[in-house]
């Protein structure tokens, strides 16, 4: 799932400076959605790229004259009226303006907006969520069980989208029922807080691998190889690098290059990776050779517990240099090997900690990763490959 962060950003936040400082701090931290008045959709279209949301009035005709004119990415119905409490429930939802307006064909909005008092308002909800592409709930009282109560009866229907203060507010929808909302609507003006909400939303979409000690078997210098130094847009921390090999069952941890020296100065934002030939792994879960890798690429980044984030590329540096064929026996008994550059820089992952491949050893105990599949063209498949 793909999660979401949406910022509140409309006339009840406050005038259009203290609107615009909050829409450009999420346009900054990298938010998804802003959702505001249908009167600002053209003045935040020119504040940066942003998918707009805007209010729209629930008369038809003036929803028709107004989709002629606006640059909103999604419409919005409930302010002012049934959702938001403006105007009373109807005891029967099939005399409800806001579902009338959903259901017109042409220029009917994308979303409802409701927000929760009481249990007729979930039902409210649940009734919107079945019309609507994105259904935005703010708790009032309770938050938790509305929304543990729309997760389980809504399912895919339409993206939930829940109002949140905080950015642990956030990690708590996201994880709601495992399943979690679909997205957040956050409404806040500290910037530091929308940072944090949006870091939350790319962890729950990351990848916790699995890693695993394997035996070195083998270490032993070969001859010069064409090299890949992976140079990224992103600084890593001490106990992160990245997952390659020679063969895609079995990716070595190498580490990055924070650690100083006396010799050469720290490149935090490197990973020596090794020969030509191997594979690096990706955000998806799939691989792509050294060889390709070219500005604006994806690779994964990951920590010695597993943990992931992506990286961009921003060069691939390819240099002949001497290299040492490291093997090592995983768990369950396969052998997988990689090539690594001869040199003191280049540090692996074993029971000790961060070790330079000069100093390994047979018998040392080396981190890795291992899948019992293979690839064609950095794709899982389920087939019979023997890699040696």
């Amino acid at each position: 799932m793909t999660r979401s962060v949406w910022l509140k950003a409309d006339g009840e936040v406050g005038d259009w400076e203290t609107r615009k400082r909050r829409i450009t701090a999420g346009i900054e931290a990298g938010v998804d959605w802003v959702l505001v008045d249908e009167a600002d959709v053209e003045r935040v279209s020119e504040l940066g790229a942003i998918n707009i949301a805007a209010f729209t009035n629930g008369d038809v005709h003036v929803m028709e004259a107004e989709a002629e004119e606006s640059n909103a990415d999604a419409t919005i119905v409930g302010k002012d009226g049934e959702g938001d409490g403006t105007v009373d429930l109807p005891s029967d939802f099939s005399g409800s303006a806001d579902l009338s307006t959903l259901r017109q064909n042409g220029a009917a909005p994308d979303g409802g907006y409701v927000r929760i008092f009481d249990e007729d308002y979930e039902a409210f909800a649940e009734a919107v969520a079945a019309e609507a592409d994105f259904t935005i709930v703010i708790g009032e009282d309770w938050q938790i069980i509305p929304l543990e109560n729309l997760i389980a009866r809504v399912g895919d229907e339409t993206d939930l989208i829940t109002g949140v203060k905080t950015a642990e507010d956030a990690r708590t929808a996201y994880e709601t029922l495992e399943h979690g909302a679909d997205g957040v609507l956050l409404d806040t003006d500290d910037l530091d807080e929308i940072r944090r909400t949006v870091e939350v939303r790319d962890e729950m979409g990351r990848e916790s691998l699995d890693l695993q000690y394997a035996e070195v078997t083998a270490i032993e210098q070969t001859g010069s190889a064409d090299r890949v130094c992976i140079d990224t847009g992103n600084l890593m921390e001490h106990d992160e690098g990245m997952l390659v090999g020679s063969m895609a069952r079995g990716l070595f941890f190498v580490h990055a290059e924070t650690a100083e020296s006396p010799y050469v100065a720290s490149r935090p934002f490197r990973v020596n990776a090794g020969a030509v030939h191997a594979y690096v792994r990706t955000p998806d879960g799939g691989t792509k050779y050294l060889s390709e890798l070219q500005s604006g690429d994806e690779v994964q980044i990951v920590d010695a517990n597993g943990r992931t984030r992506e990286a961009i590329v921003g060069r691939a540096k390819i240099e002949k240099r001497p290299m040492f064929r490291v093997q090592a026996e995983t768990e369950d008994g396969d052998r997988i090997e990689t090539l690594l550059q001869n040199a003191e820089t280049i540090k692996v992952h074993t029971r000790d900690g961060r070790t330079a491949v000069t100093d390994l050893e047979p018998g040392d105990e080396i981190l890795v990763y291992h899948e019992d599949t293979a690839t064609h063209f950095g794709e899982k498949i389920e087939e019979s490959i023997i890699e040696k």
